[in-house]
């Protein structure tokens, strides 16, 4: 496979050939060129969501089919590799859930993003900072925690610090390899901190369901301002004001894009069920009944686009849909076009619209 166009690689923006053998990026061909000056299409790599729910009418918690078709359904919207993202669940529901998705992160992928693994949000949360989360919570304990790995690959969990024995627990995820986030939390700046001193390593939806900042009690989102080097934001324009997300990206110097869609993104605006709760879906907006957001209907195209409006040039607003969360998860084959990485492509014509995706060097129908 050749495609043709202003690269986005390591060393910047080259006009050139992207070469792909089985899977793979074998050779880069290209001069450097300023993509403002030519009419070519931008290749970037595919865009990775560390956080997503749902698309297209199914539920990550519904099993490996409905990931399977909300996986199709982000892929056309440039999203190459995910992680299926949980929502608080009795024991039993998870264990089950789990087995199913274990299964699905081992198949190899043509047609859909790559499901990476698994990032659990909850049930290990504050109830006081819930958002639209199920109440089906429970502090977390390792032997539940390893029952859950053997089933399938955790790579990321969202805990409240500030519930009882979760502190000393952080350290031990970090050592399994799992990515701890801070988030749906009422801790304090100090505890926060020292969370992140225990091996925390992000913050789930920087300022969203978390304590807030004051200057006399910077509360979870002065700490991530202050502390972190990763974060992840929904860059919706909805669930964070503009202002509010330059001071994120100028404060947090990795700070990522995930999209916290529910099964509502990609069908029209209605009304739908969501759980035991009704959801109304406007102008890219998911409320309950009492006008809380309930996740979001973003794609990580409209999220790119939304950080280029923003004033962010290309160059960043990839890294940020694509080589931060790579990163964050230490994979160094994805989420940047270089020899050797995984050949996931997103084609960008000048109006930074989708008009192909490749993902393992296989083209899918990205009409969106």
């Amino acid at each position: 496979m050749r495609l043709h166009g202003n690269l986005l690689t390591e060393a910047g923006w080259l006009l050139g050939e992207l070469r792909c053998e089985d899977g793979c990026i074998v050779a880069i061909d290209g001069e450097p060129a300023d993509p403002a000056r030519n009419e070519a299409p931008y290749l970037l790599p595919g865009f990775i969501d560390l956080h997503v729910h749902g698309g297209g009418g199914a539920d990550v918690m519904e099993g490996a089919a409905a990931v399977a078709r909300m996986a199709a359904l982000h892929a056309r919207h440039g999203t190459t590799a995910l992680l299926a993202t949980t929502v608080p669940a009795p024991d039993a529901e998870l264990t089950a859930l789990l087995g199913d998705l274990g299964r699905l992160c081992a198949e190899p992928v043509r047609d859909r993003a790559r499901v990476l693994g698994i990032h659990l949000e909850g049930p290990y949360v504050s109830p006081q900072q819930l958002g639209a989360l199920p109440d089906a919570l429970r502090a977390a304990t390792l032997a539940e925690v390893d029952r859950y790995r053997a089933l399938a690959p955790l790579r990321v969990i969202t805990l409240a610090p500030e519930v009882a024995g979760h502190a000393g627990l952080i350290g031990e995820l970090a050592q399994r390899g799992i990515r701890v986030q801070l988030g749906h939390s009422r801790a304090s700046y100090e505890e926060a901190v020292a969370a992140l001193a225990q091996g925390a390593a992000g913050f789930t939806h920087v300022y969203n369901a978390m304590s807030g900042l004051h200057h006399r009690e910077p509360g979870m989102v002065g700490a991530a301002l202050a502390h972190a080097e990763f974060g992840e934001l929904i860059p919706d324009l909805i669930h964070v004001h503009p202002g509010a997300m330059r001071v994120a990206l100028r404060a947090i110097p990795r700070l990522y894009c995930v999209t916290d869609a529910v099964a509502f993104a990609g069908l029209p605006d209605g009304e739908y069920r969501m759980g035991e709760a009704a959801a109304h879906k406007c102008l890219g907006a998911i409320r309950l009944a009492d006008g809380r957001l309930a996740g979001s209907a973003l794609t990580m195209d409209v999220a790119l686009r939304n950080l280029v409006q923003l004033g962010l040039t290309l160059q960043d607003a990839a890294h940020r849909v694509s080589r931060y969360p790579a990163d964050y998860l230490g994979l160094t084959e994805h989420g940047r076009l270089a020899p050797g990485a995984v050949a996931d492509v997103v084609t960008l014509d000048r109006a930074l619209q989708v008009r192909a995706v490749h993902v393992a060097g296989h083209a899918l129908n990205a009409a969106a």
